[in-house]
C-alpha cells in the first residue's frame, strides 16, 4: 500500500489546478488557539487571491491531519459560498440544516482524500475483520480510529453497524449499504438509546474487546431471525466518556419486497464536483 497522502504538497498544488482559478496561495496551515473550534478556512480580505487554513493545535495529530484535510475540502467545494468557515465536530450533527449538509460533503472530501476507497476496499477484503485490523489501517492511513471505522462502514461488503456512545448515550449509528438493505439496526428502547442490556456496550466491567464476542444477533438487532450471529466489538477512549461499538452481522439476503433503503443514497463530493460543472483531476 501507498504511503498516507501528503497534504502539504495538495495543499500546495491546489491553486495551480481548475480548483484553484482565482486563487494565487493557500497559505501553510498554522494553528488556532480556541478550543471550540477544530479548523478554520478563511478568505483573506485584504488579498481575495489568498486563502489560510487553521487548526486546533491541541488536538491529536491524527485529528490535525483530517481537519486539514476537510478544511481543503470547504476550499474545493464551498469557497464560493462563503467567505470564511469556522468549523468544529458537533456542526455535522447539531448545526443547522444548511450547515449540517457543507460540513458533511467537507468530511466526505477529507475521507475521500486520505482514505482512498479503492485501496481500502482493497486492504479489507481479504482479511477477518476486527478491531487490530482496524487500527493498523488507521495507522497506515494516519487517520483516527473512530474515522477509519466509519470509512470501513462505507465500504465493507459485510453487514456493519458502528455505534457511537457519549457518555453512555447513542450519539450516531452508522449502517453499511448491506446492513440498510437487509433492515438490520440496533433496538431504539429509549430516547435518548443507552447500551441494551446482554450487549458488551452495556459491560463497564469490559473496557475492550478487539477480537470480537459472538452473540445472538437479536440481542442487538430486533428484526434478526433468533439463529443469526453477530461479533460485537467495544473500543473505550482513555477518557472513559465516549465508546466505540462495531457489529458485523452474519450474512443475509437483502429483502426485495423493500425499497425503503434507496431513498437515501449518499451523497458524495464527486457529486459535488460534477453538481458545480467540475471534473476531477486524473
Amino acid at each position: 500500500m501507498p504511503d498516507a497522502v501528503d497534504l502539504e504538497v495538495v495543499r500546495q498544488m491546489l491553486p495551480e489546478t481548475p480548483y484553484g482559478k482565482g486563487v494565487r496561495e493557500i497559505k501553510a496551515p498554522m494553528v488556532l488557539d480556541v478550543n471550540a473550534c477544530e479548523g478554520m478556512l478563511v478568505r483573506n480580505p485584504k488579498d481575495t487571491a489568498e486563502w489560510g487554513i487553521f487548526y486546533n493545535g491541541k488536538a491529536n495529530p491524527e485529528r490535525q491531519r483530517f481537519t486539514i484535510a476537510h478544511e481543503l475540502g470547504h476550499f474545493i467545494l464551498h469557497r464560493d459560498q462563503r467567505q470564511s468557515f469556522n468549523c468544529d465536530k458537533e456542526s455535522v450533527y447539531s448545526g443547522a440544516d444548511t450547515i449540517r449538509v457543507i460540513e458533511r460533503e467537507a468530511d466526505d472530501f477529507a475521507s475521500n482524500l486520505l482514505m482512498p476507497g479503492d485501496l481500502l476496499r482493497e486492504w479489507i477484503s481479504n482479511q477477518r475483520i476486527d478491531l487490530h485490523v482496524l487500527s493498523a489501517l488507521a495507522k497506515r492511513f494516519q487517520v483516527s480510529f473512530e474515522a477509519l471505522c466509519i470509512r470501513f462502514i462505507k465500504f465493507t461488503t459485510q453487514r456493519a453497524i458502528l455505534v457511537y456512545w457519549d457518555n453512555g448515550f447513542v450519539k450516531y449509528e452508522w449502517r453499511s449499504s448491506s446492513a440498510v438493505k437487509t433492515r438490520a439496526r440496533i433496538r431504539r428502547t429509549d430516547d435518548p438509546q443507552e447500551p441494551l442490556p446482554g450487549t458488551l456496550a452495556a459491560d463497564s466491567t469490559v473496557e475492550q474487546e478487539w477480537d470480537g464476542t459472538e452473540m445472538s444477533a437479536a440481542i442487538w438487532c430486533p428484526e434478526e431471525a433468533p439463529h443469526m450471529k453477530l461479533r460485537e466489538f467495544k473500543h473505550s477512549y482513555t477518557t472513559g466518556d465516549r465508546v466505540l461499538t462495531l457489529l458485523l452481522l452474519e450474512s443475509a439476503e437483502p429483502r426485495s419486497w423493500d425499497r425503503s433503503w434507496q431513498d437515501g443514497e449518499s451523497f458524495d463530493s464527486y457529486d459535488q464536483f460534477v453538481a458545480n460543472g467540475q471534473h476531477p483531476v486524473r
